[in-house]
């Protein structure tokens, strides 16, 4: 039992202690989280779809311009945020994932490895379904430093970077107990999805209320898939493990019969 848990349980009625050390918090925070990364992106479409919406996306695109229209800073810093924008395209994405699952089938992760699958394939069909429905055009109040085809809201870039990296991280801190490096793996992996994001402005390739979506929607479904994902794999692993212990052991015992039915008889 966590020193918290045991802080809370001498604090409250006896009564409410089954119910107290039965309860994952973890998940409810989780979730509650969640919920309101969910209602802060619907709280950003309306704003969005707004008229005179664009002033503030307008005032921090120009606050990271030169008066040359150029982004601020030396040449290689501009190549460097070009470098950082590249994590979350596409080719990378899919690189990390295809590495990740094909890891988790290695180890017989099956349910991790769907989870994997059905969470970031679902968020990408999303973001492109939002893309066509807010149909919201790229600025054009800078020039773009990155090359860009689709619609800008939201920001896909940021979406996936924060539902794949933050998943990622996840999973990963899930195989520690140590709490600090746990907070290492988790941080490092938002800090990326951060980066990522801001990018994207910098770039002048996004308004920053299309990559505060995209952090929201991101973060939420991460969260989301956080609770759905990991809490079935142990036991279907466990399961798992022991079926093919078992198979191993059934095998062992045929070949020790045929072996010792093949020796001759004394």
């Amino acid at each position: 039992m966590s020193r918290a848990r045991a802080f809370v349980l001498k604090r409250v009625p006896p009564r409410f202690h089954v119910f107290l050390v039965q309860r994952d918090f973890k998940l409810d925070l989780a979730a509650f989280a969640a919920a309101l990364c969910l209602l802060a992106f619907l709280k950003i479409v309306d704003k969005v779809r707004e008229p005179g919406s664009i002033d503030l996306d307008r005032r921090i695109l120009l606050a990271l311009r030169d008066p040359g229209g150029d982004p601020i800073g030396p040449p290689w810093f501009e190549d460097m945020w070009r470098d950082i924008t590249a994590l979350g395209s596409g080719v990378v994405l899919i690189a990390v994932v295809l590495a990740a699952v094909g890891y988790y089938l290695m180890v017989r992760r099956w349910r991790t490895a769907l989870t994997i699958i059905v969470g970031v394939t679902s968020a990408w069909l999303l973001s492109n379904w939002l893309k066509v429905l807010v149909d919201r055009p790229r600025p054009n109040i800078v020039a773009h430093f990155a090359y860009v085809t689709s619609r800008s809201f939201p920001s896909g870039h940021s979406m996936m970077a924060a539902v794949i990296y933050p998943t990622l991280g996840a999973i990963l801190a899930r195989a520690t107990r140590h709490p600090l490096q746990r907070l290492y793996v988790l941080g490092v992996s938002i800090l990326a999805a951060l980066l990522i994001g801001f990018s994207r402005i910098y770039l002048g390739v996004h308004y920053p209320t299309d990559v505060l979506a995209g952090w929201c929607l991101g973060f939420g479904f991460s969260l989301l898939w956080w609770i759905v994902g990991p809490r079935a794999p142990a036991t279907w692993q466990r399961r798992a493990d022991g079926d093919g212990r078992g198979r191993l052991n059934a095998h062992r015992r045929r070949r020790r019969n045929v072996v010792g039915s093949a020796d001759p008889a004394p």
